[in-house]
């Protein structure tokens, strides 16, 4: 069964957000019309989730569509998130407004799936269920070759009574075991390695082998009790799971930049199969350039990284801190300095050394602009 929650909240918040006139709102406002490529049929994403949701252990499971914006009381709180905890600032997180967020986990889907009525009347009845969903999250990130700040997530999650036993940490890993298998083929190695997640206990983590390397690439674990009750669920036990759609992708095709899973360029869309090692349809140059500034000591670099996004869209490939200087006698007790390295590079044509440094140019005045920084 596909269940499609209802969106009324988000588009009231979405409103509001298209009335404003800063610059976060309108970043905000970018990446949630950007499209979801674990629903683009041509995309190595939609191919992966095909493939996890025909394996036997999760083909009868239901589908759930949620919200991308998530009012924080549910999105944190329910799931046990620690008032302290990282994805809780506004340095990590999208703030929509005070209270709603952009989704930065789709386990967040298990609030709206156990208040489904259909759910609520299994559970009358001590049935068992469980869910798919998938789709786009959102984390304030670095600049790499590896790392966006939009990407997607998969997940699963599995209840039952405890009158019909407890689900162990091995029912899981058979689970997984499929899902491995299914994506990657019956021949990878592969390997569980216990982990933490504020939701789960026990927890775990699979890695598997590529190019003589192990690289984790899903976490899963045994839903918590107090998580369970948190959503008014007692008497019931499960399995849930996760994992990265791109980081899949990346290591089924060995591909070089995860920003060619957005492109529309034919000859690469064409390359983008999985199982099949990416070819270069061709190496586009870099250029370098280095932007060196003084800033006020509560500078936050993922919010600059969000700015050079907003400056240089789709051609910056990396943005590498290169030296951060403390000196209270050079530039003051409340001043801190940071150099980083850029290195511009699109994915579809040749950047010339005139047009870098206009942008590179533009990039200088906007950081000053913004931070009220000295750049040097």
């Amino acid at each position: 069964m596909i269940y499609t929650i209802s969106k009324a909240q988000e588009d009231a918040v979405k409103k509001t957000l298209k009335a404003r006139t800063d610059a976060e709102a309108g970043r905000i406002q970018k990446y949630i019309d950007m499209p979801d490529l674990s629903r683009t049929p041509e995309s190595p994403l939609h191919e992966i989730v095909a493939r996890v949701s025909a394996i036997p252990a999760l083909s009868k499971l239901d589908n759930i569509i949620i919200p991308e914006i998530i009012p924080i009381n549910i999105l944190f709180d329910l799931f046990d998130f620690a008032p302290n905890h990282p994805a809780r600032s506004k340095s990590d997180t999208y703030y929509a407004d005070d209270t709603n967020v952009l989704r930065t986990h789709d386990t967040v889907m298990w609030y709206y799936y156990l208040n489904l009525t259909e759910i609520q009347e299994k559970i009358a009845k001590k049935e068992s269920f469980g869910t798919l969903c998938y789709g786009k999250v959102y984390r304030k990130d670095e600049i790499d070759r590896k790392h966006m700040n939009i990407f997607h997530q998969m997940g699963g999650v599995f209840f039952q009574p405890d009158s019909e036993g407890t689900l162990q940490l091995d029912d899981l890993k058979k689970v997984l075991s499929e899902v491995v298998e299914g994506v990657f083929g019956r021949d990878v190695k592969y390997r569980f390695n216990p982990d933490t997640f504020p939701y789960t206990d026990p927890s775990l983590e699979v890695e598997v082998m590529i190019n003589e390397q192990w690289i984790e690439i899903l976490g899963g674990g045994m839903p918590k009790k107090s998580v369970m009750k948190n959503f008014g669920l007692e008497g019931y036990n499960g399995w849930a799971f996760g994992f990265g759609l791109e980081r899949l992708a990346i290591i089924g095709m060995e591909l070089p930049d995860i920003r060619l899973l957005w492109s529309q360029d034919p000859r690469v869309i064409k390359q983008l199969k999985l199982g099949q090692k990416y070819t270069d349809v061709s190496k586009y140059p870099a250029i370098v350039r280095d932007i060196s500034f003084i800033v006020k000591n509560d500078f936050i670099p993922n919010n600059y990284f969000d700015l050079v996004r907003d400056v240089a869209p789709d051609m910056v490939e990396e943005v590498a801190l290169i030296d951060k200087y403390e000196n209270d006698t050079k530039f003051g007790t409340e001043n801190i300095s940071y150099a980083y390295r850029i290195t511009y590079r699109t994915i579809d044509r040749t950047l010339t050394n005139t047009e870098i440094d206009t942008l590179h140019k533009k990039l200088e005045e906007v950081t000053k602009g913004t931070y009220n920084a000295t750049v040097r």
